[in-house]
This record gives C-alpha cells, structure tokens and sequence, in this order.
C-alpha cells in the first residue's frame, strides 16, 4: 500500500494558527509606531509654542514683573495650555522665565519645559 503525500488538517490548522499569531504582532507594533508618531508630533508643536513664547517676549524687551500666569495658544489647529512663571533673580537686570506648554485636553503633564532669562533695556 502506498503512503498518500500531503499535509494532514492538523499541520495545516497549526500553520494557519502560526500566521494568525504573526499577523497581530505586525498590526500590533504598527499601531505602537503610530501612537509614537503622533506623541512626537504634539511634543514638536509644543516646542513651537513655548520657543514662540519666549521669543515673543524678547523680541518686545518685556519686563514683566513676578508672577504666574497661563493662557491658550493653538499651533496647527491643536489647542495648547501655556504657563509662564517670572522669577526675580539675584541679579536685578534679570529675570528667569519658565514656559510650560501642555494639551489642552491633559494639563496635569507637561510637554515642554522652556526656561530663558530676559534683561532690563
């Protein structure tokens, strides 16, 4: 008697499940890469936002006095929470400004963290 060739409905069922398995690996990593892109995206724009800010503030030759404050800004359509923190320094001809820039939709977690030093004219 001669042996029939071929695969059994075993070996094919474990192969299909193999493929299955190596399929939702590939469409889970390709989901993680594009949860990163779009949280490198916000993070980009954020710095946009506070070296905005910063330049803003010197290119007016500001003086603000200490104190904090905070305001919306939007860059490319994304709304963004903006909070300055003046600081009097030890020298009397500047002043520390901390720009914190977060999502409008999560204002308990920073984005961006600037800090620039502005001078009396």
């Amino acid at each position: 008697m001669q042996r029939a060739s071929g695969f059994t409905l075993i070996e094919v069922l474990i192969a299909l499940a193999i493929v299955a398995i190596g399929l939702s690996a590939a469409l889970r990593a390709s989901s993680v890469g594009t949860d990163g892109i779009g949280q490198y995206r916000q993070r980009l724009m954020a710095a946009w936002v506070a070296e905005n800010a910063a330049t803003e503030h010197a290119a007016r030759g500001d003086w603000p006095d200490p104190g904090d404050s905070s305001r919306e800004e939007v860059m490319a359509g994304v709304r963004f929470l903006l909070r300055e923190s003046v600081k009097a320094t030890p020298n009397p001809r500047f002043r520390r400004l901390d720009i914190d820039v977060y999502a409008a939709e999560a204002p308990e977690y920073s984005l961006r963290h600037l800090a620039i030093f502005l001078t009396a004219r």
